[in-house]
């Protein structure tokens, strides 16, 4: 995992050198990354948001590919806003920065403490591929029993790096170069098919 001297070193690299440059839009706070000598860097919430449109969805199989678009609605939040997040409820945002790994880093993005206590679960597919570039899809969840208010600029969630190897082989995930979240698509999965017919 790099240090937060790593990082830095990272963010520091010029374009095309050894080692690949880290690039982060807007570029994080260099010096309070230094001074606070963490092993993550804070990224904060987008203003981009998608919410299913429950009255219209019954039902919705994850295990199989999706035959028809699963309705859902986009929503832009200023700054100085915020969004409603109730109990139970489910949203999928971004990080306000744009990222892009080079080849030889992968990640892990994880939910902020101070949050989580507070009822907000941040990210359930943590992985950030090599090569990724792109905001991070987050997918948020109220698990409490209050609403909590998302104000787009707000530190939301902290990434942790690692090295993986100068001869990493990484492919284009369907999510890379995204601004906006998406929901996806589900691969057909053989084995399950195969698992059922028995």
């Amino acid at each position: 995992m790099l240090s937060s001297t790593g990082l830095i070193g990272r963010l520091n690299l010029a374009p095309g050198a050894d080692g690949g440059m880290l690039a982060i839009v807007p570029r994080p706070d260099l010096g309070r990354l230094a001074a606070v000598g963490a092993a993550s860097l804070d990224l904060r919430l987008g203003r981009w948001f998608r919410t299913l449109r429950h009255s219209r969805t019954s039902l919705l199989r994850v295990s199989e590919p999706d035959e028809d678009p699963v309705p859902t609605k986009e929503h832009f939040v200023r700054f100085g806003e915020e969004f409603i997040l109730h109990p139970h409820n489910f949203v999928l945002g971004t990080t306000l920065e744009w990222m892009r790994l080079p080849a030889d880093l992968a990640g892990y993005v994880t939910g902020k403490s101070s949050l989580g206590r507070r009822g907000l679960i941040i990210e359930t597919a943590a992985g950030i591929q090599p090569g990724f570039a792109g905001c991070l899809a987050l997918e948020l969840s109220n698990v409490g029993e209050v609403p909590i208010a998302l104000q787009p600029g707000m530190e939301i969630c902290q990434i942790f790096l690692h090295d993986v190897g100068p001869d990493a082989k990484f492919a284009k995930s369907q999510f890379t170069g995204r601004r906006k979240p998406v929901l996806g698509n589900v691969r057909s999965d053989d084995v399950l098919r195969r698992l059922s017919s028995k």
